[in-house]
């Protein structure tokens, strides 16, 4: 280990020192009152919750832009824009109504509109996705960590798996409030040095020089729209899925403050964007030909910074790592202990809730690891696998809770299982890879299609109230959509060899489905029922 290596590891141990230690701090404020542990007692200042999305998001999207604006450009820089436009859709349309809701988790909604059997589905499914985008993000750092130490990978995982699991042990969402706070004070050096190493390396020369050899690095689109366009339609879908940005946001003291940190997060999250666009740019034009963005920084970084420096940008990615693993760790935890122990065991106390959830942190921390073992070579793989997992068994009964009153509880809990199904099938006969899939066809788009539609037509199929049909304006509107859903349908079928190239077949295939789905929801409510659509009544 050269002392590139020696900095990077010491101050990697001082670090997890003050972490420790701030999560021993935060547990006495989880002890404070009801909610205090998965929600911090309703009792976050919209600066913590500005800190604790900064953390969650911002921190994911500078290593994936870092890793991106090395090997196609500027265009990286929409991946970024596209998770910020999640956030802002959360501030303005759900953060109201889950806070009304007193909302903790996702699989908790579903399973207060569709009862014990939904939400220990809907719970499980969600713990055990959490940990693999934990060790997807976590895998990136510790490949990035491998060049500059010659510590193997799986020694960066276990470490960061383990600080995850003492610091969040103790506290909760308070560890997180806090941690998150830390994590974004270390993000504003690691930025500064970022920035620093643009200057001191490639300098407006070097970028100069890149935009004349390699002009395509400069344009737009190089990423490829059908890319740009995936990212944006997975961060909108995710929108009523992001079950870790909810927990913590709904940990406000209320919805308008949490709103206002959001918009926050949305603003500190810009010099994230801009300034690994910049290095990542830099790095292209100083150290071209690496097939690996993750690689090429480590080394483009030690020819322009002593080592001092070097050790704290890593600590500034590890940082990151910690900043998305530690709410993914913690609220898949919070599905596993809490909800589906309140499915197994509904006359569970709060106080064995949270111990429940506090063993499920250990047993979440075991499978992190396992899933490093199990495919270390490839972080993105672990975060396809989680996106269709979960998305493709809790889509539709979240969208239904929330606007329609006429699901079921049967048609909930099969179109849970046939949308996990169907996502997982397909994957499975698309060779389980990171970017070819079967016809082109991501096996979220056609897990969230099944899921959905599955859904409604079990919901119509099974209701014991019967329906009624839509009139006025709300019968043309559904006419309008269902004809829209089918015009899709047959657009796709006669344009199926000209989309399947484009990785575009999926997101229309699903776009029809969602039209469909949403006619027949407009225009059958169930007969006689006044109460309005996202009531949760069961």
């Amino acid at each position: 280990m050269n002392t590139y290596g020696y900095w990077v590891v010491g101050l990697a141990i001082a670090y997890t020192a003050i972490l420790v230690v701030a999560g021993r701090v935060a547990r006495s404020r989880a002890q404070s009152g009801a909610g205090g542990y998965f929600v911090g007692g309703r009792g976050f200042s919209p600066a913590l919750v500005a800190f604790c999305i900064t953390g969650l998001f911002s921190g994911s999207t500078f290593i994936a832009v870092l890793e991106l604006s090395y090997l196609r450009g500027v265009s990286a820089a929409w991946y970024g824009v596209a998770e910020t436009l999640q956030v802002i859709l959360i501030a303005l349309f759900l953060i109201a109504p889950f806070r009304e809701r007193a909302l903790v988790t996702i699989s908790g909604l579903i399973g207060d509109r569709y009862g014990r059997g939904a939400r220990a589905i809907a719970g499980a499914i969600t713990a055990f996705a959490f940990p693999m985008w934990s060790v997807a993000t976590a895998l990136a750092f510790a490949s990035a960590v491998n060049i500059s130490t010659g510590i193997p990978m799986i020694w960066s995982l276990v470490l960061t798996a383990v600080l995850l699991l003492v610091y969040l042990q103790a506290g909760g969402m308070w560890s997180i409030g806090l941690t998150q706070t830390i994590n974004c004070v270390v993000f504003v050096v690691m930025l500064a040095i970022g920035a620093y190493a643009v200057y001191a390396g490639a300098g407006l020369s070097g970028l100069t020089k890149l935009a004349e050899t390699k002009p395509e690095f400069y344009e737009p689109t190089t990423v490829g729209m059908t890319q740009i366009a995936a990212w944006f339609g997975t961060f909108i879908i995710n929108v009523p899925l992001a079950q870790a940005a909810f927990q913590m946001a709904v940990s406000c003291r209320s919805a308008g403050e949490a709103r206002k940190g959001l918009f926050w997060a949305c603003l500190m999250g810009i010099p994230f964007i801009v300034i690994a666009t910049l290095l990542g740019l830099s790095a292209a034009a100083m150290m071209p030909g690496n097939g690996k963005g993750l690689i090429a920084i480590p080394l483009y970084l030690e020819t322009v910074l002593p080592a001092p420096l070097v050790g704290v940008f890593f600590l500034g990615i590890w940082a990151c790592a910690l900043a998305w693993g530690g709410p993914c760790q913690f609220s898949g935890a919070t599905s596993l202990g809490r909800d589906v122990m309140m499915a197994v065991k509904p006359g569970a106390s709060e106080s064995d809730l949270v111990r429940y959830t506090k063993w499920s942190l250990v047993g979440l921390t075991v499978l992190m690891v396992i899933f490093g073992l199990l495919r270390s070579e490839q972080s993105a793989w672990w975060n396809i696998l989680a996106w269709t997992a979960r998305n493709s068994a809790t889509f539709a009964p979240v969208i239904t809770a929330l606007l329609w009153r006429g699901a079921t509880r049967q048609g909930a809990v099969v179109a849970m299982v046939v949308g996990f199904g169907t996502g997982m099938l397909w994957y499975q006969l698309s060779g389980w890879g990171i970017s070819q899939f079967l016809y082109g066809i991501h096996p979220v788009w056609l897990g969230m299609s099944a899921n959905l539609l599955v859904l409604v037509l079990v919901s119509l199929a099974t209701s014991r109230e019967g329906w009624r049909v839509a009139s006025g304006n709300l019968l043309s509107l559904g006419a309008l959509l269902l004809l829209i859903g089918v015009g899709l349908a047959a657009y796709t079928a006669s344009a199926f060899v000209t989309l399947a190239p484009t990785g575009l077949l999926g997101l229309v295939l699903f776009l029809a489905t969602l039209a469909f789905a949403f006619g027949l929801m407009v225009l059958f409510q169930p007969r006689g029922d006044a109460v309005p659509a996202g009531s949760v009544a069961a």
